[in-house]
């Protein structure tokens, strides 16, 4: 039976819902009720989209129009609450990693950097994020989780300075990021540039576990899973794994595998 919000797209605007608009009416419930939910990106994955179809328009055209409409015309003047993933992405953002009593997560413009290489440390083991939004449910979920935010591509000045001075004081790094081609080129440049143990570095995501996700929950792009050139092993392993299935993961789909593998890395010594 047709949702309250299919019908009134069809009825008011005479034309075919998307065939994934069913996806959607939980997500619509949930915004009714007054839910706080995860960011966008998050919200689409668990709605069965992939992750920019409610934030980018070029991604699926249908699902944005439609998610927009339901959004203006059935909750007006309702405001959605959600966890942002707008951080600022030209300084260094991260949580629990500087012992301070400052609200987290902190962002450092370039000017803070240099203060920052003697300041005592919180964590000596933290997670790198590869995405924004993934970052900002998972410090929602785990507030004490030591968390450093990637930005995506973004490797500018202060973020590696400040990243390289962590090395230099003996904190370990282990990386997250999405499992299509892009995703294992920017964790492949990262620990290029920071020279760290590649086998902490993917201690998470680790060839077997992105083998076993793009398996069990990949979805097929050859654009995403195109062959492209990286330069650890490691990370080579896993671009075969994404060439050979032909699938692709991405980070909002692996939160349950994230709070389970994450949990049990911090408690090692």
């Amino acid at each position: 039976m047709p949702s309250q919000y299919r019908k009134r797209y069809v009825a008011e605007t005479g034309k075919v819902v998307p065939k994934e608009a069913s996806q959607l009416d939980s997500l619509f419930d949930r915004i009714a009720v007054g839910e706080t939910l995860p960011p966008r990106g998050q919200q689409a994955v668990e709605a069965g989209l992939t992750a920019h179809s409610l934030n980018d328009a070029q991604e699926n055209p249908a699902v944005y129009e439609y998610y927009q409409w339901v959004l203006a015309n059935c909750f007006t003047g309702q405001q959605v609450h959600e966890v942002t993933a707008k951080l600022i992405g030209m300084a260094f953002i991260c949580a629990n990693i500087f012992e301070t009593d400052l609200p987290q997560p902190l962002t450092l413009n370039p000017w803070q950097i240099a203060a920052m290489k003697d300041f005592p440390l919180r964590h000596r083991r933290v997670v790198i994020v590869e995405n924004n939004g993934v970052f900002a449910w998972l410090l929602r979920l785990h507030p004490e989780w030591p968390l450093i935010d990637q930005c995506g591509n973004d490797f500018n000045a202060a973020y590696m300075a400040l990243m390289r001075n962590l090395v230099k004081r003996d904190v370990q790094f282990t990386y997250l990021g999405d499992l299509d081609s892009r995703g294992i080129q920017i964790a492949d440049h990262l620990l290029g540039e920071l020279a760290v143990d590649p086998a902490t570095f993917t201690a998470l995501q680790t060839p077997e576990n992105v083998l076993k996700w793009v398996t069990l929950k990949g979805k097929v792009d050859p654009q995403r899973t195109r062959p492209v050139t990286v330069t650890a092993s490691v990370f080579q392993q896993e671009l075969n794994s994404l060439t050979l299935v032909k699938k692709f993961v991405e980070q909002e789909q692996l939160i349950a595998a994230y709070e389970t593998l994450i949990t049990e890395w911090l408690k090692e010594n």
